[in-house]
C-alpha cells in the first residue's frame, strides 16, 4: 500500500460539483492499493498516519502528531500512485489491486484511523474526483508498506 501523506491546513474533496469530503487542518492521505496488499499492509499504513510527527510545537520542532492538534484526515484512494513509468511514455497499472480488491482494504485503513481515535472523511471510490487542499509547509511523506516490514 502506498500512501502520500500531505500535511494541510484544509483540503476537500467534490465529485459532480458536490463536497463528499472534507477537513481543515490534518493529513491528506491519497492512498493506492496495490496488488497483493493484506490488512497488515493496511495496519502499518493507519500506524504510521496515526502516529506520524509533523505538526510543529512550542519549539518550532516537528514533535507532534494528528491526535495531539486535533487534525483530521482526508482520505483518497489513487491507483495511479502505482503506474510505473520507466518504459515508454504511458504508465502501466499492473501493480494497482482490482477495485473489487482495493476497496475493503481502503475501507479497512479508514476504519483503524477511526479506531485509533481519528476524524476521518473521504473521498468516493471509483469516481473522477477534484481535489483541492493546501499544502502546509509543504510538508509531504511518502509512505509504502511493503519497504516498512
Amino acid at each position: 500500500m502506498r500512501c502520500v501523506i500531505q500535511r494541510v491546513t484544509r483540503a476537500r474533496v467534490t465529485v459532480d460539483h458536490e463536497t463528499v469530503g472534507q477537513i481543515a487542518s490534518g493529513f491528506m492521505v491519497l492512498v493506492g492499493v496495490q496488488s497483493g496488499d493484506t490488512e497488515a499492509d493496511a495496519a502499518y499504513c493507519a500506524s504510521k498516519i496515526a502516529g506520524l510527527r509533523v505538526f510543529e510545537d512550542e519549539d518550532d520542532k516537528m514533535n507532534l502528531s494528528l491526535s495531539d492538534v486535533h487534525g483530521g484526515v482526508l482520505l483518497v484512494s489513487q491507483f495511479t500512485l502505482l503506474g510505473d513509468a520507466r518504459h515508454g511514455r504511458r504508465p502501466s497499472f499492473s501493480d494497482a489491486a482490482r477495485p473489487e480488491d482495493a476497496e475493503p482494504l481502503f475501507t479497512h485503513l479508514k476504519e483503524l484511523l477511526v479506531k485509533a481515535g481519528l476524524s476521518v472523511e473521504t473521498g468516493r471510490f471509483r469516481t473522477h474526483m477534484d481535489v483541492e487542499l493546501v499544502n502546509d509547509g509543504p510538508v509531504t511523506i511518502l509512505l509504502d508498506s511493503r519497504k516498512g516490514f
